[in-house]
């Protein structure tokens, strides 16, 4: 049996943690995993590379997992970012942690055509990593819908 599984993680975390390798979580991971997975609201610090994407991520996806959705797809998790790099790095975790999984998810940030972003939130996505201009845009036009969100990550 993995640390990670120790944690509380479910199989399918499990094994695309597995697939990129890891095995043991790091301290903040440890921490942080199961106190997300209670539920509980969490405020982390760590430096760079210390594994602070995977700590969030991971037991985002779970809860995601444990709540059935009813009806059309929304969005159910909100991940907000600084910068559009930090998008992308997010939501490269996102699918990475998330591929064993059948949740959706799009980033969303300036600097490229809003077109793509508006039709993939049409589609219907679980979890959304935006920066926050590009975000107020889509909802003031009324694109993203951000009533059904359940969790919300200030990374």
């Amino acid at each position: 049996m993995s640390a990670f599984q120790d944690l509380g993680l479910m199989a399918e975390l499990v094994r695309a943690v597995s697939d990129e390798g890891y095995v043991t979580p790091t301290p903040v991971q440890a921490r942080s995993i199961p106190t997300i997975l209670d539920g509980r609201d969490l405020m982390a610090a760590a430096q760079t590379g210390t594994g602070k994407t995977a700590g969030f991520t991971l037991p985002l996806l779970q809860r995601l997992m444990e709540t059935p959705v009813t009806g059309k797809r929304g969005v159910r998790a909100l991940v907000l970012v600084p910068t559009r790099e930090l998008a992308a790095q997010v939501a490269e975790s996102v699918r990475t942690y998330g591929a064993h999984l059948p949740l959706k998810s799009v980033q969303i940030f300036g600097g490229v055509g809003m077109q793509p972003q508006v039709s993939a939130l049409r589609r219907g996505v679980d979890i959304v990593i935006a920066t926050p201009g590009r975000l107020l845009d889509l909802a003031a036009q009324g694109a993203c819908d951000l009533s059904r969100v359940e969790m919300l990550v200030l990374d």
